[in-house]
């Protein structure tokens, strides 16, 4: 018998960048790497798991978003070019380094990757998600949901109607996209305000994930802390995230990510090699980009770029073994520590976002796999579950109020806004208040229909809380003001056109085409509660 649970979650999640009016755009390529580096390497991992036995369970989020673009026929068109053109590149290096033993090396181990991506892709005819849903139906896996277009659900709750939106659209969307309704939410960013858990139980969903403070200053006490899922006055499962195992892979100071044979993820071929030999695998204008080939490892934290050492994939996965054994022993002492205290077993929830193993930490799957490996052979001390699987089988817990939080700085609302995006919420919160208006009407024709769909889609869209946190970080700015921007004048024209009555068809259409995220929405989502 075991003396406690370990719960790894992961949330995938990208926000919703799909451009048919161009040929090519940059930040498409955040979902083709994140393919490449995340989620097929993840895939692979469960289908080596499944071969071998081993029963594991894990909780992941798959947003409306990343679940739209996966599908996304274009999309996946463009992926296979993307691919298309590591292959070729890895095979023009081979060629290149056949005199340079090591970097020839490193060559091959790509090629052999990427040779690895494409089979997956193809045997899954490039539908990841039925690939991840086979996993949800077998039971190890608990697909979960985020807000439709992962809007910072604090700074909408003057509006209801646009939190009741971004919470319905993302059930109605994920019972469409795996034929089940989900059971749980990643709540967007983790951050939660009072009240919130009605709208949270009135959607049907059982549980939602928040920050571990939202636990531990929930009202009254939680007798077992963070270490034991709370209920909420409507029935709704709150868990709070574990600290102690989130720095040991977050922190930038101590977490396994930044051991010195890990891959340096910002030295890449892109801006090493001679520029017209990588020109035609760079932008169409000729500017240089990240093309996903990485020959260094982390070296020293302290150390310049340019004195990285060559990366070794062998001694990296060594290290990522020893990790896996040093969280796995790790969570067995907590474990076992809290068990003693608490007289019940407790629950260590460990949230990450997905594309951290994989895409900034390369070797991240690989820690992910050896865990599942070393708790299955190596140790009796707690058993790993998905968050549906622990709440059927433990279903009576501590009734409290959880407390307002975040998972971002300082654990509260400022990343989300401050003096660098605090322009846009006058913006949203006006084009809520008019899209509330909107849904009162009955539209006079299939035209208006399509338009007042439409306006709601462009609401979610400029929601997105990954603008605002992209103008927070400071990368990508213009990229991120451009689309909160675009989708707030393409919402302000709809409802122009629809009040005044004259809807420009040709128009519509091109914007149907660009913006075609939730075919099935209904504007009356909108409608007051």
């Amino acid at each position: 018998m075991s003396l406690g649970y370990l719960a790894l979650v992961l949330h995938a999640h990208l926000p919703f960048v799909r451009h048919p009016e161009s040929d090519f755009v940059l930040e498409e390529e955040w979902l083709f790497e994140a393919i490449t580096e995340t989620y097929i390497p993840l895939l692979t991992m469960f289908d080596g798991l499944k071969r071998d036995g081993i029963d594991f369970k894990m909780t992941m989020s798959m947003t409306p978003p990343l679940v739209s673009m996966l599908k996304d026929p274009l999309l996946q068109e463009r992926y296979d070019e993307h691919l298309t053109n590591l292959e070729e590149l890895t095979e023009r290096e081979i060629e290149r380094n056949e005199h340079n033993g090591h970097v020839k090396y490193l060559a091959e181990y790509y090629a052999n990757e990427f040779n690895h991506t494409r089979q997956v892709w193809e045997d899954n005819k490039g539908d990841l998600i039925s690939a991840f849903k086979q996993y949800v139906d077998s039971n190890n896996l608990d697909i979960i949901t985020c807000g439709a277009t992962h809007g910072y659900l604090p700074l909408m709750k003057m509006y209801p109607e646009a939190v009741w939106a971004q919470l319905k659209v993302a059930v109605e969307s994920h019972e469409e996209n795996f034929g089940r309704p989900p059971s749980g939410i990643w709540l967007p960013e983790c951050a939660y305000y009072e009240g919130l858990e009605r709208m949270v139980a009135d959607v049907g969903l059982r549980y939602f994930l928040t920050d571990g403070h939202g636990i531990l200053y929930a009202r009254p006490r939680p007798r077992f802390g963070a270490y034991a899922p709370i209920y909420t006055e409507t029935g709704v499962a709150a868990f709070g995230r574990d600290h102690e195992s989130s720095q040991q892979v977050w922190s930038s100071k101590v977490g396994y990510p930044g051991a010195s044979e890990y891959r340096e993820f910002y030295r890449d071929l892109g801006w090493d090699a001679e520029y017209d030999y990588i020109k035609p695998y760079v932008m169409p204008n000729g500017q240089r980009k990240n093309v996903g080939i990485k020959y260094h490892k982390i070296t020293g934290k302290n150390l310049g770029l340019s004195d990285k050492d060559w990366y070794d994939p062998y001694w990296a996965r060594e290290k990522a073994a020893e990790h896996a054994s040093n969280f796995m022993y790790n969570r067995g002492q907590q474990i076992a520590h809290l068990n003693g205290m608490m007289q019940r077993k407790p629950i260590v929830i460990s949230p990450y976002d997905a594309e951290l193993f994989g895409h900034w930490w390369y070797e991240g799957p690989w820690f992910i796999d050896y865990l599942f490996r070393k708790t299955w052979y190596d140790q009796d001390t707690y058993e790993m579950t998905h968050l549906a699987d622990y709440l059927r089988s433990n279903p009576t817990q501590q009734v409290c109020r959880p407390s307002q939080s975040s998972w971002g700085y300082k654990g509260f609302h400022e990343y989300w806004l401050n003096e660098t995006n605090a322009w846009i919420y006058p913006h949203l919160h006006k084009a809520a208040e008019r899209m509330i208006d909107l849904a009162r009407r009955e539209p006079a024709d299939e035209l208006e229909w399509r338009a007042l769909n439409q306006a709601a889609r462009e609401l979610l869209l400029a929601q997105s809380s990954d603008w605002a946190f992209i103008m927070r970080t400071g990368t990508m700015v213009p990229y991120a003001v451009r689309r909160t921007r675009s989708h707030l004048l393409r919402f302000d024209k709809l409802r122009e056109d629809i009040m005044a009555g004259k809807i420009d068809s040709g128009w519509l259409e091109k914007v149907e085409e660009i913006d075609n995220i939730f075919p099935s929405i209904n504007y009356r989502i909108y409608r007051p509660l």
